[in-house]
Order: structure tokens, then sequence, then C-alpha cells
């Protein structure tokens, strides 16, 4: 039975992590890492071989886990949704950085009407992400 009440107020997130499972593992650790810019925190291994790495950014905390075709290898991963990051860094300077290692944007930076100037990037497997920073309103 639920303790939460209308007086208890609503949920408060701290931060969110997420875990996606990756057709190649080490070409999805490299686009993190080397195109974008996230840390490698941790690699797991199971009977000697590379399952699984943690990457962040921040407070933002992505695990990596290679697939391992129990859902079939041709299953579509990535459509539908899309992860949003915020930072507090110039967007410009990210963008120009992925393009300078490589990496393709799906859309150059952008003031978008809800306040923020963003750049959308797609990962090997199509997950989608928007890196965004809030517009100074002085």
């Amino acid at each position: 039975m639920s303790t939460n009440t209308p007086d208890s107020g609503p949920f408060e997130a701290i931060t969110m992590s997420i875990s996606l499972t990756v057709n190649d593992l080490q070409k999805s650790v490299e686009w993190y890492h080397d195109i974008v810019g996230f840390s490698i925190e941790r690699r797991n291994e199971r009977d000697g071989k590379l399952r699984s790495v943690y990457v962040n950014a921040g407070t933002v905390r992505i695990a990596l886990n290679q697939d391992d075709g129990a859902k079939g290898w041709e299953r579509t991963k990535g459509l539908g949704f899309s992860f949003n990051i915020r930072t507090d860094q110039d967007v410009d300077e990210i963008a120009q950085r992925i393009k300078e290692k490589g990496g393709t944007l799906e859309m150059d930076p952008k003031d978008m009407p809800w306040g923020v100037r963003m750049i959308r990037l797609s990962d090997p497997d199509e997950y989608k992400f928007g890196i965004s920073r809030l517009i100074d309103t002085v």
C-alpha cells in the first residue's frame, strides 16, 4: 500500500541513468567517449569478454550493454524516443568538437522556441540525443 498522499508532494528525482543495448559495444564506446566526450566510468567483463561499459558526463550516466542476440540480431534499436541532456557548456563548441572528431549532427546548433540552444545527434544504434543549454534571457 502506498503511503504517498496528496500532501506529500510530487516525485522529485535527483538524476537519471539509462541503459542501452547496442549492436557493437566497442563502436558505441568510441562514439560516446571519443566523439561526444563522455568519460569512461567502468567496464564489466564476464567470462573474459567485455559485456558493458558505463560512461558519464557530470551526473548523466549511460550503461552500454552488448546485445547477446537473445531477442534476435535484427531487432530495431533507438526508434521512437530521444534523450535530452542539459549542459551549461557552449553548445556551439560541443557541436564543433563533435564534427572535428568525425561525428555527424542531425541538427546544427539552433535556438529553440522553448528557450534553449540545441543540437541533435544519433549514436551508432540510432538512439537519438539532444544536447542543450538554456538561452541567456538577460
